[in-house]
């Protein structure tokens, strides 16, 4: 099978598609021929020799990626939830070593579900790790509650556009800041109000708010601690902000904390379901193959990607 090997930590040149046996297969299993990749800043933070690399780092080869949708064509022997020729997608091995840039991937039966008819390959690929930090984030920890006001940053990016329609689906007063030229797309997904991050800092105009989700890092975190209520919380997700949140956040009467995203096939069940009843929807903004990796991973390092991009083999 041909695969995107990273031969070492850095720049996109040291990616190489080779020639590689497929993939042996655990008894948990299931071997999946892939359709579609989806792209993340954290594959290009690793390959810079960040964020996952320091896992990876004694494996051998490196096989970037871990959002994946394709057919199942071969089963493990304890494997009683997918059969040859299922449809399947999900987030394969996070946090750890998805090996997504390949042909063919063995997936733990665990950490998948069936895709559903009425969207591509490359819509249910693209709504595998962002869909999944956005609903585990929204859903499990923080709880939202219907009317609670959430103010979601980079809201037209991979995690944020899912994370607007998740709010809403939730019951929401939803807040999304972007740049101006994503507005329509913003308000389009379902938010309650747009704000434009660039025109004037957030922290002066918007108030009361009872969530936030930053995806952005830096100091948008401490900012973002300006504008919610006593009690509220504050969802980091880039490391390099997690240092001291929570005893920050505590010290202003709000609940912060930094949060890494999980594979969870339960997870991909629910998130399927709101894309068959369209309550959820994936937009792909850019379809690369496997050559094009480099491009890949270039755009995904601009910081202004519109919903998602995917590889194909």
């Amino acid at each position: 099978m041909k695969a995107i090997v990273l031969k070492e930590f850095g720049g996109v040149e040291n990616f190489s598609i080779e020639n590689l046996p497929l993939p042996a297969l655990n008894e948990n299993e299931v071997l999946v021929e892939v359709k579609a990749v989806s792209i993340n800043p954290v594959d290009a933070k690793t390959r810079a020799g960040k964020a996952m690399a320091g896992r990876l780092k004694t494996e051998s080869p490196v096989i970037l990626g871990w959002d994946i949708s394709g057919v199942v064509t071969r089963t493990g022997s304890e494997v009683t939830t997918f059969k040859v020729g299922d449809e399947v997608f999900g987030m394969v091995n996070f946090p750890g070593h998805g090996k997504a840039y390949a042909e063919y991937v063995a997936a733990p039966a665990a950490h998948l579900t069936l895709k559903p008819g009425n969207i591509t390959h490359e819509e249910a690929a693209a709504a595998t790790l962002a869909a999944l930090t956005a609903w585990q984030a929204l859903h499990t920890h923080s709880k939202i509650k219907p009317n609670d006001r959430v103010l979601i940053h980079a809201a037209a990016g991979g995690v944020g556009h899912f994370a607007v329609q998740l709010a809403k689906h939730l019951g929401a007063y939803v807040i999304g800041t972007a740049s101006a030229i994503n507005k329509e797309f913003v308000l389009s997904l379902g938010a309650d109000e747009y704000f434009d991050y660039k025109a004037q800092p957030f922290e002066e105009v918007i108030n009361n708010i009872d969530i936030v989700l930053d995806t952005v890092g830096g100091n948008n975190i401490e900012r973002s601690f300006e504008v919610v209520k006593k009690g509220g919380t504050v969802i980091t997700l880039p490391s390099n902000t997690s240092d001291g949140i929570v005893e920050k956040a505590k010290e202003k009467g709000i609940n912060g904390f930094f949060f890494l995203v999980q594979s969870n096939g339960e997870d991909m069940q629910q998130i399927a379901s709101l894309l068959e009843s369209e309550t959820l929807k994936a937009h792909v903004s850019g379809i690369y193959n496997f050559g094009q990796i480099g491009k890949a991973h270039q755009q995904i390092e601009t910081g202004s990607t519109k919903g998602k991009i995917v590889i194909k083999p």
